[in-house]
């Protein structure tokens, strides 16, 4: 039985990631008090057709509220019977939360009168800080389009492909101007390659475009560099995996985001793909 548990900050981006799960063919229940997941698992468990009680997502969070707290000793009974949960956790940083709050106008489900709606985030942080740390996946919203969230989840989750069972590699470009990203594994500086953004032809491009792939290509420090790279991660890769690792975040950074760190990290998803590693590969900052 695969039993995945669903929990994190509140706007972090929850009932996106129940309906992603949904549409993997799992049995999703939201907002369900701990206390009755052990009950729920073992009626699943009695279900002899795999499609139906095989797999299983839930929204465990802040809304339970005192039940919340029961959330532990619930997970260790479910290990007693025999299934090992995958707890995802979705958080995201608090201004950006914020803003989520006041664009959607719900209201936060620990609402302190007191603290408004950045001391009730900071009060949730504080009651789920526990469960984060326990986590088998934490994924940062802050930054994630839809789209990539929801491939970011099909490739961790999805029953449908057993490569997903394995590490999935994300390669990530960003802009240092714009701060690092929280969920790097490894950061890469690519600011000493030449760059496209002093040539007035190539500057309202980005670094999918190939000239500005060329460009930033005939740099001579760009082929070794990125050779040494590749030899890098030639070496960690397996070793992640034999670890156990499922998740590998590699993030390339320039000054914007637009140019060289796109390019660089548009090259290596492609090597790694040729390996036939699971690769997925995002732009945080390229439209800024």
């Amino acid at each position: 039985m695969e039993l995945v548990v669903i929990t994190g900050m509140s706007g972090a981006g929850k009932t996106v990631a129940a309906r992603v799960f949904e549409d993997m063919s799992y049995n999703v229940v939201d907002n369900l008090p701990p206390v009755l997941l052990p009950e729920l698992v073992e009626k699943c468990l009695a279900v002899h057709d795999e499609a139906m009680g095989g797999l299983l997502a839930v929204v465990i969070d802040a809304r339970a509220g005192s039940f919340f707290m029961g959330w532990e000793p619930a997970l260790k009974l479910i290990r007693r019977m025999g299934v090992e949960p995958k707890v995802l956790f979705l958080d995201a940083i608090d201004t950006v939360l914020v803003q989520r709050f006041k664009e959607t106008r719900r209201k936060h489900p620990i609402f302190d009168d007191q603290g408004g709606i950045l001391g009730s985030i900071r009060l949730e942080r504080t009651m789920l800080e526990p469960m984060k740390e326990t986590a088998n996946k934490v994924i940062d919203t802050s930054d994630l389009d839809t789209h990539y969230f929801r491939n970011l989840l099909l490739a961790g989750f999805s029953p449908q492909d057993d490569k997903n069972k394995g590490l999935t590699v994300t390669i990530s470009s960003f802009g240092f101007k714009y701060g690092l990203p929280l969920d790097a594994d490894l950061v890469f500086d690519v600011r000493f390659l030449v760059n496209p953004h002093y040539v007035d032809e190539l500057r309202p491009c980005d670094g999918r475009d190939p000239k500005v792939e060329e460009f930033v290509m005939a740099d001579p420090d760009c082929e070794p560099f990125l050779t040494k790279i590749y030899d890098l991660l030639d070496f960690c890769v397996p070793q992640y995996i034999e670890e156990g690792k499922a998740y590998l975040t590699v993030s390339i950074g320039c000054t914007g985001g637009r140019h060289r760190s796109v390019v660089v990290a548009e090259k290596i998803a492609a090597h790694l793909r040729d390996k036939d590693y699971r690769v997925l590969t995002q732009h945080r900052d390229v439209d800024k």
